[in-house]
């Protein structure tokens, strides 16, 4: 597959977008701001709207924050569906409602192209790295053609079933990185309160059955105070009232999403909803009236 479309090239798509290019593709180009130079100069082309993007693409990817935002690109005036032709794919990297994914796969598929929902967790590291995991629904044939396209960008890219189910896994991804990053802040807190060296019983949990990959890359975050954006805190929160809002739906409890979503609100509350999701940490630090330090 030569020529792709790439719309959405902000602090996720904008690496993602140089991997195609690095790789060899032609990459038709579009955001809600000026294309950056520097993915031009790497050969990448601007295009004036998503329907242009579609219209001289084999396959378009979006990579936006939200649910209205695939909408708009999908539907709006001069949008994809306008540029669309009969055998294309249109595969949607962004996280965002599974309800909502299968309405808009309905509606493209009536146009005669194929959709996929493959929302990607990693982080800005992880598309920097092309590292990232990338969770597919949609067709066997359409998820075959645009592997080889995934694995430019991720190291593990799994088709999981149909339209939604790439989104609904993304979503059951959101609700353990954040209650595991609420447990590694507890943790550190608690130590820290009770007077040992957080970063010393870091280092020494990282050899036992409590090691995961947020006590290595969040804890570190957390000792370090640097909450400067991976991934930010209200878009977290999106990811979090997506599984709230289908528990809502299908009769299910879930406290612990609950929690923590509310002490991300705590967060957005101190003027933290850009900061990193390793952040809630400040918002366990507020009541306990204690900061944890490095040493």
């Amino acid at each position: 597959m030569k020529n792709i479309g790439f719309i959405g090239l902000g602090t996720m798509g904008r690496p993602m977008a140089h991997h195609l290019l690095a790789a060899g593709h032609r990459l038709l180009l579009h955001d809600v701001a000026p294309v950056a130079p520097d993915l031009v100069s790497a050969g990448g082309i601007a295009c004036d709207s998503a329907k242009q993007v579609a219209q001289e693409s084999d396959a378009v990817i979006i990579m936006v924050p939200d649910t209205p935002h695939v909408e708009a690109v999908l539907f709006a005036k001069g949008g994809v569906a306008e540029g669309l032709s009969k055998g294309m794919i249109v595969a949607d990297m962004s996280s965002i409602s599974p309800l909502a994914t299968k309405e808009f796969a309905r509606r493209i598929e009536a146009l005669g192209a194929d959709y996929l929902d493959a929302p990607v967790s990693g982080g800005e590291v992880g598309a920097k790295a092309a590292s990232l995991t990338i969770m597919v629904g949609g067709k066997e044939r359409a998820f075959s053609t645009m592997k080889p396209v995934f694995d430019k960008m991720g190291k593990s890219v799994t088709l999981v079933g149909g339209n939604g189910d790439g989104q609904t896994t993304k979503v059951a991804n959101q609700i353990i990185v954040a209650l595991t990053i609420e447990a590694v802040s507890e943790a550190l807190l608690f130590a820290s309160k009770a007077g040992a060296n957080p970063a010393l019983v870091r280092q020494a949990l990282m050899g036992g059955f409590a090691s995961s990959r947020i006590l290595e890359v969040h804890g570190e975050r957390m000792l370090k105070r640097n909450f400067d954006p991976g991934f930010r805190i209200e878009l977290h929160q999106k990811d979090l009232n997506l599984a709230l809002d289908g528990a809502r739906a299908l009769g299910l409890s879930l406290p612990g999403t609950a929690a923590a979503q509310q002490l991300f609100n705590a967060c957005t509350a101190l003027g933290g909803k850009a900061w990193d999701h390793s952040a809630i940490l400040r918002a366990l630090e507020v009541m306990a009236s204690h900061e944890v330090a490095a040493t």
